[in-house]
């Protein structure tokens, strides 16, 4: 797995979600987004983003996203986060 292309990916993946609101973000707690993609280069990746309140319901969710290829790398896979406050600013 090309490191670089995959951080690219899941970076475009969480950009998307940096546009959303708070409240659109609470949904993510309840069910996690899983996009099935495949990269230019061919590589077919598994990309899954799910929220968690940071420290207490209501207050700023954590935004965390995972990449793997399916290979080995399904069991450590690639992962970046942010966090948003209530009033739609990050972290």
């Amino acid at each position: 797995m090309d490191r670089n292309e995959a951080h690219e990916l899941l970076r475009q993946q969480l950009d998307r979600h940096r546009t959303r609101s708070h409240r659109e973000l609470e949904s993510l707690i309840a069910e996690p987004e899983v996009v099935e993609l495949v990269s230019p280069s061919g590589t077919r990746f598994c990309i899954e983003v799910l929220a968690v309140w940071d420290s207490q319901a209501g207050g700023d969710i954590r935004v965390i996203g995972a990449i793997d290829d399916g290979g080995w790398r399904a069991f450590k896979p690639l992962s970046d986060d942010f966090i948003m406050r209530p009033d739609g600013s990050l972290v």
